[in-house]
């Protein structure tokens, strides 16, 4: 069956609270065996709920203006949070259970300590707090998703406007810029006060829980059980120290590449004179030299990849209407992944295809896991799949990039270096915001003018006013939607150059630790996952000078080749 032909049918919730219930009833008082069963029991009632969420996540996301659609994003807004309270009163009976140790061993310790930390991160007089709060969020959404942009006589969406804010021509490409954040600049109060607004639903939940404020429900709501805001915080120190430096220097070798005076805010998405490597052809080309990298990479992704194109599991074309960003979900009851992203004619394109196909392997792979939260891992090893799966890619890029591969592999790892100080400095303005609630919607811009001249201090915005007091943090969707979902893309990266490492070395132990992890999925926390993958771990001692000094040495030996034609 194809992906068009998934029935939607939004759940009844009686009738799913009623057998819920059920369940709930006879739990308590079952024998070890019997609550084994209910274990699985709950699994399918989860799934088939997750199931119709996920597809209506994506044909909402597909057309923001579907009418029928948007109605049933916005009951899943209200009722999720009910759900989920169902789900905490099976939690609780879980970990109170005399039949803990034999439910433990028969799902692993992993399945015990996720369900704890579920039960932190969830409190049932909250419900109603939590609606509105998805309800927020998805405004956020709704409100990029029908951005209207004019440029050069034409209407785009802020995907497809993209394509011009790395031309060629400078003036074009400023122009392009300008007309983007115009739009964030006439948002700004309408974004400004419904971020306050999040910032204190959220604040108000957790104080409503006993929290002091909303970091420590944020990290329970990440599911991170082996670090907390203490390891964050020497991890940003460790990037500031050693990776800041490193990536001003190659934004300096761009503008030197460039032959600029200045580099400013909208030189810095384009790496060559002549421009930035573009795939070749159509998407659909694009597509089946996907199709000849995933052939030849193993023999797991060419299974997986003619899966996915049979069952027309991706939507990767930008158009009018459509969400913006990208990004891959689970479709339990079919035991598939889907990946939603925006073409838009740039190298890009290949970027969100590598990456959200790493997530989707992964979540492919792991399909059989026992319990729901082995499905997927906590965000920052998901992020191992998806930033690892650029890197394995490189050696077919040939096939994206014709002539010009090199200059795209040498782009996109110099990319990752100099994306992750904007990664921690998102991380710590979450910090800062959730630990004074209080600021207004112009202080919080002065937080990220501040952050931005410790961690991007080569950033020059050339007198546009909005940028400059501090309006470039607008723009990122996870600050709005999954409060402290960002620093995981970072530690992700971390792990990802180890692999990128041992892949140039040998290819085929690199690639078995992968698909190991992979394979894994959610059955252990973060930092045991990277274990098992045979990775240094990002809160190491020397690890991120480490990383910084073998980059160099990597970068000094390809300084020779010639990038600037």
């Amino acid at each position: 069956m194809s992906f068009a032909n998934f029935e939607y049918q939004r759940p009844d919730m009686e009738i799913l609270q009623g057998q819920f219930e059920e369940l709930l009833q006879s739990f308590e008082k079952a024998s070890a065996p019997d609550q084994i069963s209910q274990v699985r029991a709950i699994k399918k009632l989860r799934e088939a709920f997750s199931t119709q969420q996920s597809l209506c996540y994506v044909r909402h996301s597909s057309n923001t203006t579907d009418e029928f659609y948007e109605k049933e994003n916005a009951f899943f807004d209200e009722v999720g949070p009910q759900f989920e309270a169902l789900v905490n009163r099976f939690n609780k009976l879980l970990v109170a259970s005399p039949h803990r140790a034999t439910i433990q061993a028969a799902f692993g310790d992993q399945f015990i300590v996720r369900t704890e930390v579920g039960l932190r991160s969830f409190d049932p007089e909250t419900v109603e707090e939590l609606g509105e709060e998805n309800q927020l969020a998805s405004s956020y959404t709704k409100i990029k998703a029908q951005a209207e942009l004019d440029f050069q006589g034409k209407k785009y969406n802020l995907s497809s406007i993209q394509p011009h804010m790395i031309d060629t021509d400078r003036k074009v490409r400023k122009a392009a810029w300008e007309v983007n954040w115009a739009f964030y600049a006439e948002h700004n109060d309408e974004l400004g006060e419904l971020y306050d607004k999040l910032v204190k639903k959220r604040t108000a939940i957790a104080q409503k829980m006993g929290h002091e404020n909303f970091v420590a429900l944020g990290y329970d709501r990440m599911s991170r059980t082996d670090y907390g805001p203490k390891e964050v915080a020497h991890f940003r120190a460790e990037v500031k120290k050693h990776l800041v430096p490193l990536a001003t220097e190659l934004f300096e070798q761009q503008r030197e590449r460039l032959g600029l005076e200045d580099l400013f805010h909208y030189d810095e998405g384009i790496s060559f004179k002549n421009g930035n490597p573009t795939p070749k052809g159509s998407p659909q080309d694009i597509v089946n030299a996907a199709s000849v990298l995933y052939k030849e990479m193993s023999e797991e992704t060419d299974q997986f990849f003619k899966m996915m194109r049979e069952k027309g599991l991706m939507d990767l074309v930008a158009r009018d209407g459509k969400a913006t960003g990208g990004y891959c979900t689970f479709l339990n009851d079919y035991s598939v992944p889907f990946i939603f992203s925006n073409f838009n004619g740039t190298s890009g394109d290949i970027d969100v295809l590598t990456h959200e196909l790493g997530h989707a392997f992964q979540m492919y792979e792991s399909r059989n896991q026992p319990v729901m939260e082995y499905i997927l891992p906590t965000y920052e090893a998901c992020e191992i799949h998806s930033m690892s799966m650029e890197f394995f890619a490189h050696p077919w890029m040939d096939g994206f990039f014709g002539d010009a591969a090199d200059r795209y592999r040498r782009n996109h790892l110099e990319t990752a270096i100099k994306y992750l100080p904007y990664i921690v400095a998102v991380d710590e303005f979450q910090h800062r915001i959730y630990e004074q609630p209080q600021l207004s919607p112009s202080e919080r811009m002065g937080v990220w003018k501040e952050l931005e001249a410790a961690y991007l201090p080569h950033r020059n915005y050339s007198g546009n006013e909005f940028l400059e007091q501090g309006g470039f943090w607008i723009k990122q969707s996870h600050i709005f939607q999954m409060p402290f979902y960002y620093i995981d893309y970072a530690l992700a990266q971390v792990c990802a150059f180890q692999f990128w490492q041992r892949d140039l070395s040998d290819h085929k132990d690199a690639w078995k630790d992968y698909l190991k992890l992979c394979k894994a999925g959610g059955s252990q926390s973060f930092l045991g996952l990277v274990e098992l993958a045979k990775l240094n771990s990002p809160f190491a001692a020397g690890a991120i000078s480490d990383l910084t000094r073998d980059l160099r040495i990597y970068l000094s030996k390809k300084a020779e080749q010639t990038l600037t034609s």
